[in-house]
C-alpha cells in the first residue's frame, strides 16, 4: 500500500505572479508591481489592487517597464523572497 504525503505535494506548488518591472535600479534586483483589477464586494464598482514585490534577478536583464513572470522561492534577504522566470514583453 502506498501513501502519499502531503508534504510532498504542497512544497512544489510555488505562487506565480505576473507584473511591470517599476525600478530597475539596484543590483540583481528589481522591483514589479502587479496591478488587479476586481470589483468591490457590495458596491459593485471597479477597483485597483496594487502591490509591489522585491525580485531577485541574477543577470540584470530586465528593464523598466518590461512585462515579467515571478516566482516565489525562499527568503533571500529581509524583503526579497521572489525570484524572476521569464520576461513576457519586452519594453519599447
Amino acid at each position: 500500500m502506498i501513501i502519499e504525503h502531503k508534504k510532498s505535494i504542497i512544497r512544489n506548488k510555488r505562487k506565480q505572479r505576473q507584473g511591470t518591472v517599476i525600478s530597475d535600479n539596484m543590483d540583481k534586483t528589481i522591483v514589479v508591481s502587479e496591478v488587479k483589477k476586481m470589483k468591490h464586494r457590495y458596491y459593485g464598482k471597479s477597483i485597483i489592487k496594487k502591490k509591489k514585490y522585491m525580485v531577485h534577478d541574477e543577470k540584470n536583464v530586465s528593464k523598466n517597464g518590461d512585462k515579467v513572470s515571478i516566482m516565489e522561492i525562499r527568503p533571500i534577504s529581509r524583503k526579497k523572497c521572489w525570484r524572476l522566470v521569464s520576461i513576457l514583453e519586452k519594453s519599447k
